[in-house]
């Protein structure tokens, strides 16, 4: 059986109410409507309901740890199909038993979800690392990130805590929605990114056609002197360094533009 989901948390948390309310343990589930099935697949449409959603994540507050939970939302950030396969493991796994199972790592989907968790925990501190912000004339910080995994929700109290005395906005092209910080609170917004930076698609440096700030050039300059000044030519080792900063966060970085 195939269940079918609007790729919400709480369409899944909906799947996994229905899993038992029909007792349907044998499913997989997807947000892709055209997923390709088989022959003798059943598919069903499952509806996002927020009561039963509710009662799902209350009793899993109830049957698991709180690192378990974080695992879980993780996982669920980084959208994709596998991890939701392995969330929805996990739950009926944790429903199931009388005792605690959640750290039980022999069991594939309790595994699965910490593994899930552990890629997106480190998108999460790569962007913290590497997001970089153009300073606008209004005042405004704008930063364009295209993060593998949907990290903006988990990088929002990082950055609030650290800019708390200036506005600023971080925008994923990708997902098309971004995080704005008023110096009060951080609302969620949508934007066209192909208007604030017209090279987007070469995937290299962040070419913002908006006014920026007349002192924007005179910084950028400053910070490419002073990475060349510490930068040994002599002890350069480009394999180690990718593996720490991998290529595809190099756009965001003034000093490697092109």
């Amino acid at each position: 059986m195939i269940y079918v989901f609007d790729g919400t948390m709480t369409g899944l948390l909906s799947c996994i109410f229905r899993a038992f309310q029909f007792k349907q343990f044998d499913v997989h589930v997807t947000k892709d409507s055209h997923a390709q099935t088989g022959l003798f697949d059943e598919v069903v449409m499952v509806p996002s309901n927020d009561e039963h959603a509710n009662r799902v994540w209350t009793a899993l507050k109830a049957k698991v740890s709180s690192s378990s939970l974080r695992h879980f939302y993780y996982s669920f950030l980084s959208e994709q199909d596998a991890a939701f396969n392995h969330m929805f493991g996990f739950a009926l796994y944790v429903f199931k038993k009388n005792y605690k199972v959640d750290q039980d790592y022999g069991h594939i989907d309790v595994l699965g979800i910490s593994q899930w968790a552990k890629q997106v925990g480190r998108e999460k501190h790569r962007m913290e690392a590497f997001v970089r912000f153009k300073k606008c004339q209004d005042g405004l910080f704008l930063s364009l990130v295209k993060p593998d995994f949907n990290v903006l929700p988990i990088i929002t109290r990082h950055f609030k805590q650290r800019y708390q005395d200036q506005t600023w906005l971080i925008y994923d092209e990708q997902r098309k929605y971004g995080i704005y910080y008023d110096l009060a609170q951080v609302h969620h917004i949508e934007m066209n990114p192909h208007e604030v930076d017209q090279n987007i698609r070469t995937g290299f440096s962040q070419n913002f056609s908006i006014e920026l700030d007349d002192e924007e050039v005179l910084y950028d300059q400053l910070w490419k002197d002073y990475f060349n000044s510490v930068n040994i030519q002599a002890r350069k080792n480009l394999k180690l360094h990718i593996q720490y900063v991998p290529k595809r966060y190099w756009r965001y970085m003034n000093e490697k533009e092109i």
